[in-house]
This record gives C-alpha cells, structure tokens and sequence, in this order.
C-alpha cells in the first residue's frame, strides 16, 4: 500500500517517511535513489514531493523540488527550511541537554562540583560553587548539574556499564573578576535552577549541545545480535514510543547510530495443567509440565548515542510497553 508520491511537511522524519514506503523502515538506503541534479541530493526537505518509481524492476524513491526547473535567468533555489532529521531531535535535546543515563568512562573525564562558598553541604537557589575541569568557559555560560545514582550493571556478567543520572539544577559562570585567581582549574558558578540538592562530586555537563550530523538508517551488521535492555529513562519501570532506553550491547558488538533494534517481550514459563486431559485445578499436582512461552516483539529503538559497551536508543515504534529486562535482537530476527 506504499504510495505513489509523498510530499514532505515540516515535522516530518526520516523514519516516519520510510516507514510509509517500506514495512521495514531500515531498508531505506536500499531504496533511495540521490539524484544527481539537485544540490545536497542526500537531504530532503519540506515541500520535497517523493516519488515511487521502478528500475529494472527494482523500487526507488527520487525526490522533486520546488524550483528545479530551469528559468530564465537561470538560477539555483534553496529551501529555507532545514534538512529533516532521521528522528525528533528535539525529543533528544531533553535527554542530552539533561542527561538520565550516565556511561562509565564518560563519567571519569566529566567536570564536576568541588566545593561551595560559605561552607555549605548542599547547594540551592541562589548559592555559589565551584567546579573543576570546566577549563575557561566565558562569563555566563549555563552547564547542567547531574547526580550520579544507582548502578548499570551488565546483567551478563555483572561489570558496571553506568550510572542512573538525576537531575539537580543548572548553575552560571560567575565573572571571575572578584576572586584571586590562584587556581585557574577552579571555576565559579551560580545556581540559578535547582530541582533536587547539589552535592560535592556532581556533575556539570553543557545546557547547549550540539547533537552532531544525521545518521542513515540502518540495520545492524551483527546478524547474531542478542542483549537486554538495562534501563529507561526517567527511573520509570515500562516505556513507550519516543521514550529513550539504554542497552548492554554497543561498538564492541558491530553496532552505531542509525542502526535499528528490535525488541522483544520474554515469554513467561507456564505450568500445563490439561496435558494429560485433566480438568486443571480440579485435580492438583506439583508434576505439571512447564511450557516456555515464546518471545514476543513489542517494539523498535533507533540508536542515537552508541559507547563501547552499551547504548542509547529512542523508541520509534512499539506495540507493547517495553521493560527493563526485555531481550534485544537484529530488527530481522523472528
């Protein structure tokens, strides 16, 4: 039921378009066709009309711009609008700018809150603190404050993979004017937002990031792909669509951003209580066989933040509430 054109509206993304064309949004490299009239032939943007055609039998998709056509004096037209991303960026923004899941290694090289002014314990509205690692960072300059709390582990071998991370406010670069300059490691803020208590070892990371290029959508290289998912974010116990989930697979097991994961529900074990024609509770016994219910897909993540040992992913589609626990596995698998 793929249509035949598809006119791109400002909203759109790359997965949602892809998923109108394709069962398998993942396969869309396999279809895109870059045409070669067109400057930065690999975006596309609102107003772009897709359109479906066949090559030597094969599906493509090209793409038809406004302003294409050659006019008289020729010119060369550009939308003003940007580029589609390949998913809601700006649901991303929430999750970088205030980062919910904290890598290991990350944490190790990460500045952090040294010390607050007029001895305080914890810090709030208002208060003064100092940090180190920041460098030189500009007057005025906002950086989000993160506690470090429970521990990722691998669930297959136990190794710590990370942290839960909470957020607890954002603190400003408070003009070093005032102070005598003796450590040029140290750097001053003030606390202008606070959602929990700060702490001596918190740690500050940038309020303005730049999450970086686009990514292809893709499936993963590693057929044999299999893990589990080792966190949601936001601490809650079920996520669903757009929510973001840690897993403990990444560039160790062949994956990265772009690639598509396929999550599955664990099939519970069940007792079999009328294998032997019997009328179930009515004739108890402890001997009942075990039947092992199979796995079930419930969703997909798209990675956008892969590290060596695990890594981040948005939920773009889902049909059950994923969980802490579910199984991980190639986007072709079952």
């Amino acid at each position: 039921d793929a249509p035949e054109r598809c006119v791109v509206k400002k909203g759109d993304t790359l997965w949602g378009i892809a998923a109108t064309f394709l069962r398998d949004p993942w396969y869309w490299p396999e279809i895109w066709y870059v045409n070669p009239n067109i400057a930065n032939p690999h975006l596309i943007y609102p107003g772009d009309e897709l359109v479906l055609t066949y090559v030597d039998g094969k599906p493509r998709i090209t793409v038809d711009r406004p302003g294409d056509t050659r006019l008289s004096p020729q010119i060369r037209s550009e939308p003003l609008a940007n580029a589609i991303r390949a998913i809601p960026y700006d649901l991303l923004m929430n999750f970088v700018g205030r980062p919910q899941l904290l890598d290991k290694d990350d944490l190790k090289t990460r500045p952090y809150v040294v010390g607050m002014r007029d001895q305080h314990i914890v810090g709030s509205d208002a208060n003064e603190l100092y940090a180190q690692k920041l460098g030189k960072p500009a007057v005025g300059t906002r950086y989000t404050i993160v506690h470090p709390g429970e521990e990722l582990r691998d669930p297959d071998d136990g190794d710590l993979l990370g942290y839960i991370g909470y957020y607890a406010g954002i603190a400003q670069v408070v003009d070093p004017r005032g102070s005598t300059g003796i450590k040029d490691d140290v750097t001053h803020l003030m606390v202008v937002e606070t959602a929990r208590e700060i702490l001596q070892g918190d740690k500050l990371f940038p309020t303005q990031v730049d999450i970086g290029n686009d990514f292809v959508l893709s499936a993963p290289k590693n057929q044999q792909l299999n893990g589990q998912v080792i966190a949601v974010v936001d601490g809650v116990h079920v996520a669903g669509k757009f929510q973001v989930l840690a897993i403990n697979r990444g560039k160790r097991d062949g994956l990265e951003p772009g690639n598509a994961v396929a999550i599955f529900e664990r099939g519970e074990p069940v007792r079999d209580r009328y294998e032997r024609g019997s009328l179930g509770w009515r004739e108890y016994s402890t001997n009942y066989k075990k039947v092992q219910l199979p796995d079930e897909r419930s969703g997909t993540i798209l990675l956008f933040s892969v590290h060596d040992r695990m890594s981040y992913g948005l939920v773009v589609e889902s049909t059950h509430v994923l969980r802490r626990g579910d199984l991980i596995a190639h986007p072709a698998y079952g």
